[in-house]
């Protein structure tokens, strides 16, 4: 049995290892990537092989008689379904297939834990409801959203503890080499957040199956979609023209648009400019800016729109030029007639409404 053992044991860290190098990379859709994604899941049903031939899990066992090395073997089938999701395939029946293999998977694996009681009540609740309507499935079935709203963020902080507990347990291997019921609750840990992690992808499958459900049938091979609008027929036939003022009723006019006395004698289109129309086809829904700031600027100063001077500056005072002897003669005369305005005109003297 220890051979077995080592045998499945193997083949899981393999399986593992691989699971993990695919979540590193950032293309799925790669060739690489998914040559890679086939070999992996390859790997987890050969494990899964392995399991049913040893009879790990029987349902005459309870969850006291699974060793606890054995419980991290439960969640094969949810590896399997998560793999499976990410088959990339263009064909809408094909993409159809794998979503339904990978619900056939994340249900092996619910009903593996419910055989032995390892759901909890809600969880257990939630089984229940998905398995009466897998078609319209979801984590919350209440129409309240004040209710959605409180169980969602329940059922976040429910996975946000199931996270903290596994980081503190996964960086502290050395618990886990020196007690058993250490490995017991890491692997019961990693399972019960593989639990919430289900709910979530088969509410996300149900919505993905619903939408490919109304998409249209694919056409047999060599058969082309007829056109929507059936004017489309003629658009490769001759004389077939977009202008509305080509041709009207087949017909092409030729000669004067206007009569002698100013009547319309063929249809006309009136143009302004056919390139000036052109431009104005795609444009912006707002005035684009004709100048720079720099030219405004100077255009408000050419039209008297600045002010310039004053403020801290205007209080500075050019020192006079003592070689300038106009310019002090000019300060002079401009002193002795502000002094005579003065003596003429004492402080309140035009104030004649207050005096008494």
């Amino acid at each position: 049995m220890s051979n077995e053992d080592q045998s499945i044991r193997g083949l899981f860290s393999k399986a593992e290892r691989a699971r993990q190098e695919l979540g590193a990379s950032y293309e799925p859709n790669s060739p690489i990537y998914q040559e890679n994604l086939s070999s992996t899941i390859a790997t987890y049903i050969q494990c899964l092989k392995k399991a049913e031939d040893f009879s790990l899990f029987s349902p005459n066992e309870t969850l006291e008689d699974v060793t606890s090395s054995d419980i991290q073997y439960m969640s094969i089938n949810y590896h399997l379904a998560e793999l499976i999701q990410k088959v990339f395939t263009p064909e809408v029946s094909a993409r159809k297939e794998h979503l339904l293999q990978a619900r056939a998977r994340y249900e092996l694996f619910l009903k593996l834990l419910d055989s032995y009681d390892m759901l909890s009540k809600g969880d257990a609740k939630l089984f229940e409801s998905y398995s009466e309507d897998k078609q319209n499935f979801s984590t919350v079935s209440t129409k309240d959203a004040a209710a959605r709203r409180d169980v969602k963020i329940a059922r976040f902080r429910e996975e946000k503890e199931l996270e903290r507990k596994l980081e503190y347990l996964q960086q502290n291997p050395k618990l886990a080499e020196q007690d058993d019921q250490v490995v017991r609750e890491l692997n019961l840990t990693k399972v019960a957040f593989m639990v919430h992690q289900t709910f979530q992808s088969l509410e996300s499958l149900a919505q993905e199956l619903h939408i490919i459900s109304l998409a249209p049938p694919a056409l047999p091979p060599g058969q082309h979609a007829r056109p929507q609008d059936g004017r489309e027929d003629g658009r490769d036939k001759d004389g077939y023209s977009e202008r509305l003022d080509g041709q009207v009723g087949g017909l092409r006019y030729s000669g004067p648009i206007l009569s002698s006395d100013g009547k319309p004698m063929r249809p006309f289109t009136l143009l302004d400019n056919r390139q000036t129309l052109k431009k104005n086809v795609f444009r912006p829904d707002h005035s684009l800016p004709t100048m720079t700031i720099d030219e405004y600027l100077e255009e408000e100063k050419r039209r008297g729109g600045i002010i310039e001077g004053g403020g801290p500056q205007s209080e500075i005072r050019p020192e006079p030029n003592e070689d300038d002897l106009d310019a002090a003669d000019a300060e002079t005369m401009k002193a002795r007639a502000w002094d005579e305005f003065v003596e003429e005109n004492p402080k309140g003297s035009g104030n004649t409404i207050n005096r008494g």
